[in-house]
């Protein structure tokens, strides 16, 4: 649901706040990311061996604490338009017995030193929790029911028995699989239509059901709301689907484009839009089959990235070895401004989208760079995503806000103010995210009827206007803003907001009021 549900008050902004008023749980998972065999997201990014941080196993242990910084939950592997034509079977046993191979997804060679195995003990060591993804591109139901054996499968059985031969006794008991990736881009190995790809996620996870019935399936949805296909594919695929799958897949990029600032920063409206599109979709299967049963949303890729503007397309790609740098944008404060604004929309959706991955975790359009055999460090973007995974705990609040206006090209109206909320029930912790879209500074009333509440202060990303910062010094440069506590009222708190800017405020519910 949308946070914006009430006119504004004369002359500015009102959120009013009530603990006991809450949209859902926020689901930890909501803070996942992703690892692709892109570019160097995971060869010199999370893995080098020989690396001056590198453990036992080759990955870089730098990476590891900022990751853990960044307050990330989940991984999603090992694509992203890769899986669809991986033989996840290449990837593991000894590795100086794995061949190279021409990934055609980013025209490059493949060099197989990380698979399957390799990441899930990372995802162990770290404390992470892993999404898997099955190729449903050039392959089928029963290299996806082997990859889940290999995983979780007890002894006794081939791919279980073969995981025991490469080493590993236990199985890993992955949870959360995705039915493929992108299917409904052309772009795509092994491209379908929404009759092929929903007959095929129906086959293979009614038969991975019946290896593991514990798992969650993730059926592919539309890869952005703009596909000509869009609605009419969510409707396809899950009618189909629906009785067997647990969640459908959103996928969205935004980027400034032609210098039209307003409507960058007006991206969470798009998003916003996005969701209730698809659950209503989803909703109308669930109703034509009298199910009582909710499908949720895994928005397992989601980021600001340059796509039109900086990338020049996978098809202009020259085949490359070696771990080649594709897709490394560079941020500014906007996008980190952006990047904020795009958690608050997901918060505000917390009942319907359980599962969400920045898109990527390590130098691939990421919050955390690294160099070859040298430093790495946080991005712009990984301050608002650090700071909300650490505040938003328990559950997430419906608050009301009313705000004026401003037009956008590309959106039409959006709200100047945006803003979510959550609440800890076991301990009154309150955080609140709140965006201001405009040029200029804003003061909020934040009204919090019939409950005390305190807000402490916070940090604030700026929208600067150096464009991106190139290099380690000028990443490192960019820090969040200190904001000191707000004027507190009789019932009201007044919140200050700089131009073009994401503020995360925590505070606390002290008591309730008579």
């Amino acid at each position: 649901m949308s946070s914006t549900t009430a006119a504004p008050a004369p002359g500015g902004t009102t959120i009013t706040f009530h603990p006991e008023f809450r949209v859902g749980t926020v689901d930890r998972r909501l803070f996942g990311s992703f690892v692709e065999h892109l570019g160097r997201a995971v060869y010199t990014g999370v893995y080098e061996p020989g690396h001056a941080t590198a453990d036992d196993h080759g990955f870089r242990q730098d990476v590891v604490e900022l990751t853990r910084e960044l307050g990330v939950s989940m991984v999603r592997y090992p694509g992203g338009n890769f899986v669809s034509n991986y033989d996840w079977e290449d990837g593991v046993g000894p590795v100086e017995d794995r061949k190279p191979f021409l990934d055609l997804a980013w025209r490059t060679v493949e060099p197989n030193l990380v698979g399957t195995d390799e990441f899930l003990q990372y995802c162990e060591r770290t404390g992470i929790e892993p999404m898997m993804a099955v190729n449903l591109g050039t392959r089928g139901v029963a290299a996806a029911v082997g990859l889940l054996e290999y995983c979780n499968g007890e002894a006794g059985t081939r791919w279980a028995d073969m995981r025991i031969a490469n080493g590993r006794e236990k199985p890993y008991g992955v949870k959360l699989w995705c039915l493929g990736n992108e299917m409904d881009g052309p772009w795509q190995i092994g491209h379908k239509d929404a009759h092929e790809y929903g007959k095929l996620a129906a086959e293979a996870g009614k038969a991975m059901k019946l290896v593991d019935p514990s798992i969650e399936l993730v059926a592919c949805g539309s890869s952005s709301m703009y596909m000509p296909t869009f609605g009419e594919w969510e409707r396809t695929v899950l009618s189909y689907t629906y009785d067997i799958v647990d969640h459908i897949s959103m996928h969205a990029y935004y980027e400034e484009l032609n210098g039209d600032r307003a409507s960058f920063l007006g991206s969470g409206t798009a998003m916003d839009r996005f969701v209730e599109r698809v659950v209503a979709s989803a909703d109308a299967i669930g109703a034509q089959k009298r199910s009582d049963k909710k499908i949720t949303i895994s928005f397992d890729e989601w980021n600001v990235w340059y796509l039109e503007s900086r990338f020049p397309g996978e098809e202009n790609l020259p085949i490359q070895r070696d771990a080649p740098r594709i897709i490394e944008d560079v941020y500014s404060g906007l996008d980190a401004v952006v990047v904020g604004d795009l958690l608050v929309t997901l918060l505000n959706h917390a009942d319907r989208i359980p599962v969400a991955c920045l898109a990527q975790l390590v130098n691939v359009i990421a919050p955390i760079m690294t160099e070859p055999g040298g430093a790495a460090w946080r991005q712009t973007t990984f301050h608002p995503f650090a700071a909300t995974a650490r505040l938003a705990q328990g559950a997430a609040l419906d608050l009301r806000v009313a705000s004026p206006s401003m037009p956008t090209t590309k959106h039409g109206d959006v709200p100047t103010v945006t803003a979510a909320g959550t609440v800890d029930p076991g301990t009154g912790a309150v955080g609140l995210f709140v965006t201001n879209r405009t040029d200029t500074e804003q003061l909020v009333t934040l009204r919090h009827p019939g409950c005390a509440l305190r807000i402490d202060g916070g940090t604030a990303v700026l929208a600067d206007h150096e464009g991106p910062r190139e290099g380690k010094e000028s990443a490192e440069s960019y820090v969040p803003v200190e904001v000191e506590a707000p004027e507190h009222g009789n019932g009201t708190i007044t919140l200050r907001l700089a131009p073009e800017s994401w503020t995360a405020f925590s505070g606390a519910v002290e008591a309730a009021e008579d």
